[in-house]
Formats: structure tokens, C-alpha cells, sequence
């Protein structure tokens, strides 16, 4: 489905915006009205983050939801509950590091299939790690979405592409995710690196976080993917942060970002 989604938009010209939201941030019940409000934005495919006490990879403004979340007592089930009350008609990808899949039991994949998910991201769990644990995934009714980072040779770049479904997560940038004033430089070509050598959709994130940077990365990707941004606004209010989903939506609809 996150294939086929995003395809579809690239052959009517346009982009997917992706949009990330921790579950259970600000609450329970806002998080549902946040998710609806960002589909009803134009987002294309909804990032679910499930909250976890470690988020390394993660920057201070998702470690700080993440929290949040946890202290509503929202854990990895409590997520999958939530998507399934959001009834979205978008893909939903859970975004999750290893822990909290592991320690659901074997049977997660099925629960977060039949809860409304489409994929699934592990940000801990690089190609070739863990073959039993990436099989598990791989073969799961989910599309195991895998990252690339931009230091990433090519012929590493094809490995992890062909070991993924759905799309192609390319991080714009070293480090963990956050908001940034400028793009990297040579991100243009390194979307090229990677797409001389993937079949799959490629969507860039970390570091998105405004209309200009969505426009400029839509001139060169498939999709983009805006998080910490989301994740602040939402904090001040639900309708903040879908006012900027709107924004997002339309700089990537602009014909300079086709």
C-alpha cells in the first residue's frame, strides 16, 4: 500500500508529504484529533512514533513527547489502540525502536496489521545486524520500511533497498531528528546516489521542519517527511500543527517542487 501510494502520487506529478506524530502527544485523545486534522491537511502517509524511555536517535523535541506520552500511559499497544480509533484512510507506518517490539511478543505484526498499520521503521536495526530479527520483520504482514544514511555507499545504499518494502526512509543529515534552518548541501546528490540504485520510493527526513525545505526536497525526492516540527506545533495546539501540514502540503504541490 505505501508503495502503491506513493507511486501513484509521482505519477500525477506530486509528492507524498509524511507526516510523524508521537502517539499519545499531547494526549490520548488529542493525538486522534491530530492524526485526523493531518490527514485532512494532505498528509499522504502518517508516521506513528510509539514512546519509548530511550529514544537515542531522537532529538529533544520528540524525547520530550515521548514522555509525555509515557506518563499518560501510552506504550506500544496503547498506540496500536489509538490508531485503530483514528480510522484513518492514509498508510500508517509505525515507527519504533527494537525494544518495544520485542518485548510485544511475536504476534505485534499481526495486532498493528489488523489495527489499521501499513509498515513499520526500526530506527535501531541496521541491515545485516540481526538476520533473524530483520526476517521476522521482513516477512511480517507489514512493509518494513528501511533508513539510509547520506554517508551511506552506494553499493551499501542498493543492499538496505533491497532488503526494505514500502519506500526508502534517506535521512537528510548526521545526527539525531530536529528541526534545522538550511538543508544540506549536497543532499540533491545524494538522492541521486540513491536512486541510481533503488527501485523504491524515496522519501527525506530529519531536519525538515518549513514549506521552503518540503518545496526544495519535492524537486528531487518522492516524499518528504516533517516530524519534529509537527511534534513542537502540536504541543502548543492540535490546530497549529495541522495549520503547518497545510503549509507543508501546498509548497510541495507548488510546480517548482515537481
Amino acid at each position: 500500500m505505501l508503495t502503491a501510494r506513493i507511486d501513484a502520487l509521482r505519477a500525477q506529478g506530486r509528492r507524498a508529504l509524511v507526516c510523524y506524530a508521537t502517539a499519545g502527544h499531547p494526549d490520548p485523545d488529542r493525538s486522534v484529533a491530530l492524526w485526523q486534522g493531518l490527514e485532512a491537511a494532505g498528509a499522504d502517509v502518517l508516521e506513528v512514533g510509539v514512546p519509548f524511555s530511550d529514544p537515542m536517535a531522537d532529538g529533544p523535541v520528540i524525547q520530550a513527547s515521548s514522555q509525555v506520552a509515557l506518563e499518560h500511559g501510552v506504550h506500544l499497544d496503547g498506540a496500536l489502540e489509538l490508531v485503530h480509533r483514528a480510522q484513518l484512510g492514509i498508510p500508517v507506518v509505525l515507527f519504533s525502536y527494537l525494544n518495544p517490539l520485542i518485548a510485544a511478543g511475536e504476534g505485534v505484526l499481526r495486532r498493528a496489521a489488523d489495527a489499521g498499520v501499513h509498515g513499520v521503521l526500526v530506527t535501531d536495526l541496521p541491515v545485516g545486524s540481526d538476520p533473524a530479527r530483520e526476517a521476522w520483520l521482513g516477512e511480517g504482514p507489514l512493509d518494513f520500511v528501511r533508513l539510509v544514511a547520506p554517508t551511506t555507499p552506494a553499493e551499501r545504499m542498493g543492499e538496505i533497498a533491497r532488503h526494505g518494502r514500502g519506500f526508502v526512509y534517506l535521512i537528510s543529515r548526521l545526527g539525531v531528528t530536529g528541526m534545522s534552518d538550511t538543508l544540506p548541501p549536497d543532499l540533491p546528490a545524494t538522492i541521486a546516489r540513491l536512486r541510481g540504485v533503488c527501485t523504491l520510493p524515496i522519501c527525506v527526513g530529519f531536519g525538515v521542519s518549513r514549506p521552503e525545505h518540503a518545496r526544495a526536497i519535492g524537486a528531487h525526492a518522492d516524499g518528504v517527511v516533517v516530524g519534529s516540527a509537527i511534534v513542537r506545533a502540536a504541543g502548543e495546539s492540535v490546530n497549529l500543527a495541522v495549520a503547518l501540514a497545510r503549509e507543508l502540503r501546498a509548497a510541495l504541490d507548488e510546480p517548482a517542487a515537481r
